[in-house]
């Protein structure tokens, strides 16, 4: 029974002097061993670049282009109307719609420079999404956007990468 006594006093101790450290700024939380983990993940799910995380095709395909386009240098308004009208036909959308859509592809894609890098993971997320139709017309799409203005050699090398990054494996959906 003594023990019994000593072991609840230790316990009540314990929980009295961790109480006050909390009191006194000590956060306890700090010595849970699976806490970096969970911060490292949860950091990775919300500070990694939105261009990544695009499920939907037609966002990616409408990314897609938008990227082609500023890997010649930046848009000229005759491409920007072009991305318009090919926005508006490829994915029948209205004239907002589509400005929306080009105007939040060209704030994801920014510069080019992490696009232009690493345009497998862009497209890696919807793939499968994609039908075989969808493909051929996104590579339609960044060809004819090309042809304005006359394609670069980075811009073919990059339309090659995405060809080569799309006829690896397809899925199935439709645009609407």
């Amino acid at each position: 029974m003594p023990y019994l006594l000593g072991l609840l006093g230790l316990i009540v101790t314990v929980l009295v002097l961790l109480k006050r450290l909390a009191d006194a700024g000590f956060d306890l939380g700090g010595l849970n061993p699976f806490l970096p983990k969970r911060s490292r993940a949860w950091r990775g799910k919300f500070e990694a670049n939105p261009l990544f995380s695009l499920d939907d095709p037609m966002d990616v395909a409408a990314v897609l282009a938008v990227g082609v386009t500023k890997a010649g240098g930046d848009m000229s308004a005759e491409q920007k109307h072009a991305l318009l009208d090919a926005f508006q036909r490829t994915f029948s959308l209205d004239q907002r719609s589509a400005e929306h859509l080009l105007a939040s592809s060209a704030h994801l894609v920014g510069d080019g420079h992490v696009f232009r890098n690493q345009v497998h993971d862009v497209i890696a997320r919807s793939k499968e999404r994609f039908t075989d139709s969808q493909i051929g017309s996104t590579i339609s799409l960044l060809e004819e956007i090309t042809a304005i203005e006359g394609a670069t050699d980075q811009q073919r090398e990059l339309i090659e990468r995405i060809r080569g990054v799309f006829y690896e494996d397809s899925g199935s959906t439709a645009w609407s």
